[in-house]
């Protein structure tokens, strides 16, 4: 089984770092399912109540990452981490758009937790996933794309050998990340931060599992990465 590792550097910047983990397989992702498609819209429907009249970018949840990227050089104007990106779609009155089962609970559970949640194929790409500094050799390759665009050296990715699946940490993800109906084993990180969004993400890692469970039918695995545990078997 591949491993989840969080390089060390990333907690000497951000020593309350933690991810929630949970690993399925044997998961039929193919068709539709009602009830999913009802759960995302009822969790979107209730953001958006709890979002009405408030900026955005002022939710705890969504500040510590405005936090995080300033510290990290990047201006979160012009790259919004991917839970700002989607509560500010929610706050607007818009429907998140069915994707596939998965992808489509995952939003369910991210907007219910207000957290980044992300959802990657292992079979897509065989190995071990880490998240680390960009390197020179690393390679991305946007959704719909066939050619590779540049990674800027030192940028946080979520990476397996030197292909990337999320640019700029929760930012970005690839064509080397993305879930099809083909997908049968999946990875789901949630990206948080002890003190702030730590809770939340425990119990996300909870919901999440039991909604993979009860859906799907398998056993999903969870786990827990922070600075004194920066790496499991998946």
């Amino acid at each position: 089984m591949p491993k989840f590792t969080v390089a060390p550097e990333m907690f000497d910047l951000f020593p309350n770092l933690c991810f929630g983990v949970v690993a399925a397989e044997g998961m039929n992702n193919h068709g539709e399912d009602p009830a999913i498609a009802a759960l995302l819209r009822e969790r979107t429907q209730a953001l958006f109540a709890r979002l009405a009249g408030s900026d955005v970018r002022e939710h705890p949840h969504v500040a510590v990452w405005r936090e995080a990227f300033t510290k990290m050089g990047l201006n979160p104007n012009r790259f919004p981490s991917s839970i700002e990106a989607l509560a500010k779609r929610v706050s607007k009155g818009a429907d998140l758009p069915s994707i596939n089962k998965v992808v489509d609970l995952g939003n369910a559970m991210s907007v219910t937790h207000i957290l980044p949640m992300g959802a990657h194929d292992l079979d897509v790409l065989p190995g071990d996933i880490e998240v680390r500094f960009a390197a020179a050799d690393d390679v991305f390759i946007p959704f719909g794309a066939t050619e590779p665009e540049p990674v800027d050296l030192g940028e946080v990715i979520y990476v397996t050998g030197n292909q990337v699946r999320t640019r700029k940490w929760v930012w970005r993800q690839g064509e080397k990340a993305k879930v099809v109906p083909e997908s049968t084993r999946l990875f789901f990180p949630i990206d948080a931060f002890t003190g702030v969004t730590g809770e939340a993400a425990m119990a996300a890692r909870t919901e999440l599992a039991e909604a993979l469970e009860r859906f799907f039918g398998c056993k999903p695995r969870l786990f827990w990465v922070d600075k004194d545990t920066r790496s499991v078997d998946l």
